[in-house]
């Protein structure tokens, strides 16, 4: 593939990803806005926000003046190596800045200093596996510094919260972290949730959950059970979109596991807000985008 074409791709998938949210987030922002009470500031907040995803899309232009965090994953076919990849998405990354579809926001956290591009150690946050086929599958998330500052990780048994290193335990946790969010982090939000682990580990494997649909189906029937079981009781909390009082407290709870060795038991969460954005593509060798992984 020329890599112009691949960086017009990826230049398209950075502007659909900053501006448009996918079809299952917005399902379920049009769901918790029909739940709301008539007239009440959940159901305000919620209008608020349907009507910025509209114009968002419209106008092209940030769904939300942070872009955030540019997290990037990448399933390279024999023809695509690594190198390659990296370096036309940052291409693509400043072309993307410049253009305005991103805000200037890497820091270097040393010196204070603004690169003015997404460029730098750690930015954008690559993954990088191999492909099962011959299509370039790419996958990318911005998440947002409010509610990237609204995740957090629990080490059980936790005295504090009477949580043990059971279900019920990982369950307390996740409640409690709602509970502290308060509405921060531009709820409604949607959890992403690791048990087990290490510190490290976890945190990613919480991420990457954040790829399911909205409205999926965890394989696992004990972990399918606790993610429907903390969206309901969340959401019974009255805590609402932006912490303004509602039925809307979290759009989704989606949890993985990993295996911990036998003196840890953390359970990280990776909290997201409203303004959930991710997209995918997969394209060919010649440079056909063959799917949009996230719309319909």
């Amino acid at each position: 593939m020329e890599a112009k074409i691949l960086q017009a791709n990826l230049l398209e998938l950075i502007r659909r990803t900053s501006a448009e949210l996918p079809d299952d987030v917005k399902r379920g922002v049009r769901k918790g806005l029909r739940k709301e009470k008539k007239n009440s500031t959940g159901q305000y907040a919620l209008q608020v926000i349907n009507d910025n995803i509209i114009m968002a899309k419209d106008k092209s232009q940030p769904l939300c003046q942070d872009t955030g965090v540019i997290i990037c994953y990448a399933e390279l076919p024999a023809w695509c190596d690594e190198k390659t990849f990296r370096k036309t998405y940052e291409r693509a990354v400043v072309q993307a800045t410049k253009i305005g579809y991103l805000r200037q926001n890497s820091v270097d956290s040393i010196t204070g200093e603004n690169s003015g591009t997404n460029l730098g150690p750690g930015s954008p946050s690559f993954h990088f596996h191999p492909a099962k086929g011959k299509s370039l599958t790419v996958r990318m998330m911005l998440k947002g510094g409010g509610c990237e500052n609204m995740s957090t990780q629990y080490s059980l048994p936790d005295n504090r919260l009477g949580a043990g290193r059971d279900l019920e335990g990982v369950r307390k946790c996740l409640l409690d972290a709602v509970v502290s969010a308060q509405g921060k982090g531009c709820g409604p939000g949607i959890l992403g949730v690791c048990i087990g682990g290490d510190r490290g580990s976890g945190y990613i494997a919480a991420k990457e959950t954040l790829f399911r649909l909205l409205d999926d189906k965890n394989e696992d029937k004990r972990l399918a059970k606790m993610e429907r079981q903390v969206l309901k009781e969340a959401n019974e909390l009255n805590i609402g979109p932006m912490g303004f009082g509602g039925e809307t407290t979290l759009l989704g709870v989606k949890i993985t596991h990993q295996n911990r060795v036998p003196a840890s038991f953390f359970v990280s969460i990776a909290y997201m807000c409203w303004a959930f954005r991710r997209n995918g593509i997969q394209m060919s060798q010649s440079g056909k985008i063959s799917r949009w992984l996230y719309e319909s």
